[in-house]
């Protein structure tokens, strides 16, 4: 072989190493074997998790009366993923030839997860809600905000926990949580904290809302829109709008709720940068550096925005008439977003980042942290309903579905 076709053979190689690298965001290509252990072990928690959290909701759906048949579970698998974490590290002594497929877990496979979720949100989702409804989500997403940094700051709660469980109880729950922890560096304990804070408020408000709103409301777009803006989690608003369905036998409130949900997650792609910004400006104020805007938004949060643009221009096509993106028709398109953004984002991925958050967490760091943030978490869930209420009864009149 000449030394030209050898040079071009070492190159192709080269390539090929680039490629793989960049894919599994390791920079030695040596330590790829030793990222299996942990990354199969944070797996199989992750696929143990889902018919788990399944058999929880149905339990859930039945004891409210409810044909469990063919309905989503109020209960999310990426929860359930964290706790078998944490059981697992608590009573086994893991070796370390899980750590670092653990630490790959929790850092590359999170971001690839947050990335694919980016598919599930649609700027056609915020039209239906029309000239009304996107103020009253606005309103509320952007006041809890305020509110519970406001709170955080009274409280002396650390920064990233109080950052974590704004997002948690302001936008969409886990979904938010884990989208906003990487950009600002929060810890294991801190993710599980939060995590843990707004599924306990989100499912009492989820058990609570459904029968509150039947006589706070007059129409059933109103109810709709209170479920969809005060409960945390979208697997807790589809089960309380599901609830209200069975019980109420009003489809329309289910229609509403959850179009408010998409709504509101989709301010994901606003309300995580917003924050990833704002921490890390902090960050570089401290240092006194000059603020390079494109610098402080992670890549991962650039490709979340992208996947989110992806899918509004396939569903703008849909609604013109044309396929999605020029090759899928609708079921197909349908069947794409959801397997991306739904069974492989949310639930192969965030759940298999989830079980490594709880493989690398021990029951004993929360020693320190008390109860101080539930109960930020609790004046933050009230202070969510209550602005919904407030707005949906001033605004919500006017939103026809």
């Amino acid at each position: 072989m000449s030394t030209k076709e050898t040079g071009s053979v070492d190159k192709e190689i080269e390539n090929e190493n680039k490629f793989i690298k960049a894919l599994f965001g390791v920079k030695n290509l040596r330590l790829l074997p030793s990222i299996i252990p942990g990354l199969a072990l944070s797996v199989i928690l992750m696929l143990l998790a889902i018919p788990i959290a399944d058999g929880i909701g149905k339990f859930l759906l039945k004891i409210q009366g409810i044909d469990p048949t063919g309905k989503s579970s109020p209960i999310s698998s990426v929860l359930i993923a964290i706790i078998l974490g944490m059981i697992v590290s608590n009573i086994f002594k893991l070796s370390d030839i899980f750590k670092n497929g653990i630490d790959f877990s929790v850092t590359k496979i999170l971001r690839l997860g947050i990335i694919f979720v980016g598919i599930k949100l649609s700027v056609n989702e915020v039209l239906k809600l029309g000239f009304w409804g996107i103020p009253i989500v606005l309103i509320v997403i952007f006041s809890a905000l305020i509110f519970i940094y406001f709170i955080n700051r009274l409280m002396k709660l650390p920064e990233k926990l109080g950052t974590l469980i704004a997002a948690g109880t302001s936008i969409c729950g886990v979904t938010a949580i884990v989208s906003v922890s990487p950009a600002i560096k929060a810890d294991n304990k801190e993710i599980a904290y939060s995590v843990a804070n707004v599924t306990i408020f989100g499912l009492l408000a989820m058990f609570l809302y459904p029968y509150l709103a039947k006589f706070l409301f007059t129409t059933s777009e109103q109810i709709g829109l209170f479920l969809g803006t005060a409960i945390h989690e979208t697997s807790q608003v589809v089960g309380a709008a599901l609830t209200y369905k069975e019980v109420f036998s009003d489809d329309t409130v289910f229609k509403a709720a959850t179009v408010t949900k998409l709504t509101r997650n989709l301010f994901l792609a606003i309300v995580v940068p917003l924050l990833a910004f704002l921490y890390l400006r902090s960050r570089v104020d401290e240092e006194h550096q000059k603020i390079n805007v494109i610098s402080l938004i992670p890549t991962f949060i650039i490709g979340f925005i992208l996947m989110a643009v992806l899918r509004s221009v396939g569903d703008i096509g849909l609604m013109n008439g044309n396929l999605a993106l020029g090759i899928f028709d609708s079921n197909s398109w349908k069947s794409l977003v959801n397997n991306i953004g739904e069974l492989w984002g949310s639930k192969y991925l965030l759940g298999t980042a989830m079980a490594a958050v709880g493989l690398n967490t021990n029951f004993s760091v929360f020693r320190g942290i008390g109860i101080k943030p539930f109960v930020i978490g609790f004046i933050g869930a009230v202070f969510v309903g209550l602005v919904s209420y407030f707005v949906i009864l001033i605004l919500g009149q006017f939103v026809k579905l």
